[in-house]
């Protein structure tokens, strides 16, 4: 007969622990993951809404591209106000709006998208961030984040020099993917349509409304009211992500695990194309890379699947860009929207073949964050805020000296 009594059981083992844990319900952990989900969706356009009340607002963002004619002001303008609304998608509309309007040169939004494509990169930065208590998890995370990073920067490192020298030689000041981009308005022709609503949105909305309502009651103009917003929404964000990472940990991980390593992320073609389709879905690749940080840092998918996908998510977000022209038919705005495909596209050509680069980049920086958390801060802050304003600042101040 078994002894049951505590006294006889080995050292720092107690009675309890030898009952099994019971663990919660598959359904319960279903439920539970998605309510996650739809609070971090929600977060983001929560946040996006505060970010984008404040921009109109203060009219913070058409200053800040009123610049424009320099080019390097343009790029680091579309880094800073994409960093500031969390979306490309929002800023590549934005400019595609703009141009419409007049208000901004073609030359001038080339650069801009290129910005856009650095600054959406933010937001997987922040989500990684969530991780830091766990190193392991933090690492893969961080790690997942900065390939989207380092994807943009690389190909906008080759891209813009390109479009810069070849534009010096052409009448109309365009380079080489502007005049691919031009050549190929004349060869498309799309009907104006409406820009349909974002599935996401319209599921979040009543999140998204009741905090602007709490903003507009507890604040006194629009600007405070938005900053405010982005406020909350940056709190339940962080909130939503906490949860869904510890979730992910439990017996929702080991469910979904096969299906990721097995089906949707068993080869890097598949992975652009998981991305490619998730984010056109959706309108949003801040959602969709995003989504991906947390999955990465759990371990549910391979580092280098998460690439691939990173590629693909960059090119489906450029849909929204595209819609977006037709809704301005404007030759000059269907220009500057399939130059943000020719863009992403040019990126995949290039590094595809060449992937082990920012992968091996990101890894390396993602050990060294990893083992000194300061340096996770000194990237975010560095590159979507500090270099910006710098740059912008020199510039403005070298161009007042003429």
């Amino acid at each position: 007969m078994r002894n049951s009594d505590p006294s006889s059981l080995p050292a720092g083992q107690s009675a309890l622990s030898r009952e099994p844990v019971r663990e919660p319900p598959a359904w319960l952990r279903g439920l539970y993951a998605g309510l996650c989900l739809y609070l971090f969706l929600a977060a983001l356009n929560v946040l996006g809404s505060g970010l984008g009340t404040f921009g109109h607002a203060s009219d913070f963002l058409t200053q800040l591209f009123a610049y424009g004619e320099n080019p390097f002001i343009a790029l680091l303008a579309g880094v800073l106000v994409t960093m500031v609304v969390q979306s490309s998608s929002f800023t590549s509309a934005l400019i595609v709006t703009l141009v419409a309007s007049g208000e901004m040169t073609l030359g001038t939004a080339v650069f801009a998208i290129m910005g856009a494509n650095i600054g959406t990169a933010v937001t997987g930065v922040i989500v990684a961030l969530a991780n830091v208590r766990i190193k392991r998890n933090f690492r893969r995370s961080f790690t997942a984040a900065l390939m989207h990073d380092f994807f943009n920067i690389l190909t906008v490192l080759v891209v813009f020099p390109l479009e810069l020298i070849t534009g010096l030689f052409h009448e109309a000041g365009r380079g080489i993917f502007s005049q691919l981009a031009g050549w190929l308005t004349q060869l498309i022709g799309l009907e104006e349509v409406a820009r349909p609503n974002s599935p996401i949105k319209v599921i979040t909305a009543p999140v998204v409304d009741l905090f602007n309502g709490i903003g507009t009651l507890l604040m006194p103009t629009p600007a405070s009211q938005g900053l405010m917003v982005a406020g909350l929404g940056m709190l339940l964000m962080f909130t939503a992500l906490i949860f869904m990472v510890q979730n992910l940990r439990g017996a929702l991980l080991r469910h979904m695990d096969g299906l990721f390593r097995t089906y949707f992320f068993r080869s890097d073609l598949r992975a652009y194309g998981v991305g490619v389709i998730s984010t056109v879905l959706v309108q949003s690749s801040t959602i969709t890379s995003s989504l991906m940080v947390p999955l990465a840092g759990a371990g549910v998918v391979r580092l280098r699947r998460v690439l691939p996908f990173m590629m693909g998510a960059n090119l489906g977000t450029t849909v929204t860009s595209v819609l977006a022209a037709t809704a301005n038919p404007v030759a000059a705005a269907m220009t500057v929207a399939l130059f943000h495909v020719i863009f992403n596209l040019t990126g995949t050509a290039i590094w595809w073949p060449l992937r082990y680069i920012p992968l091996k980049v990101a890894a390396w920086y993602g050990r060294l964050a990893s083992r000194q958390t300061r340096y996770a801060f000194v990237f975010l802050i560095g590159v979507f805020l500090v270099i910006p304003l710098l740059g912008i600042g020199i510039i403005e101040l070298f161009t007042s000296l003429r």
